[in-house]
């Protein structure tokens, strides 16, 4: 085997493991709003648990990646896709905790009944859903168009995590007794709206993958 395509099948492979984290994730968020809709102790217990089997793939592509860099040698575009790989998948993790912590916000409602009916949590959920798989896409396919994309999803995200403060303060005014849940749906508001941060992050990645620069989304 030559050691070109040996190289080509060590990224293809980081690339499968980068494809299932990213899978995983957007499952993961789906299923944490699922269960905090619900109140679904049990369900959030289980993605909780879940949480350590995407710690084990970010640790696989750490050490495809740094045997690629050691063994093969690569330059210019070759290393930026390596680099690219570790700080997606270093993301992708960190979007898993936050479906965690969504998760434990779920624990901690055990037993209550949901102060109301949520609309914009699971529409923030959803944008994000979408900016994974998205933002997964532009690093396979190498599309800097897709990965500017991020950044107009990761303002909706913004505006509806603003809609929902307003909505909460003013249920919390008109209601004391809600402020401990409104608090907490307050949290999953924020760690969804990080969750779109993240993704954004891919988005930045993949464009100074193809690029060579380093871009700001958010600017």
């Amino acid at each position: 085997m030559t050691q070109r395509k040996e190289f080509d099948l060590g990224l293809e492979e980081l690339k499968a493991h980068i494809i299932e984290m990213g899978n995983r994730v957007e499952r993961s968020i789906g299923d944490s709003m699922m269960a905090l809709e619900n109140v679904d102790v049990p369900e959030a217990k289980r993605l909780i648990a879940e949480d350590k089997e995407l710690n084990q793939i970010e640790d696989k592509i750490s050490e495809l990646g740094a045997k690629l860099i050691a063994t093969q040698q690569p330059v210019a575009k070759d290393l930026r896709r390596i680099l690219a790989a570790f700080k997606i998948a270093s993301d992708l993790e960190r979007m898993g905790d936050l479906s965690v912590d969504v998760a434990k916000v779920v624990v901690r409602l055990e037993g209550q009944v949901l102060i109301k009916p949520l609309i914009d949590l699971p529409r923030m959920a959803e944008i994000v859903q979408m900016m994974t798989r998205e933002s997964i896409q532009s690093f396979i396919q190498e599309n800097v168009d897709l990965a500017y994309k991020m950044a107009k999803d990761d303002d909706l995200v913004d505006a509806l995590y603003s809609q929902i403060i307003r909505e909460l303060f003013t249920i919390m005014m008109e209601n004391p007794k809600t402020i401990s849940q409104a608090n907490l749906l307050s949290f999953v508001g924020r760690y969804i709206e990080r969750f779109a941060d993240h993704a954004t992050n891919i988005g930045e990645c993949v464009v100074y993958l193809v690029t060579g620069s380093r871009p700001d989304l958010n600017s």
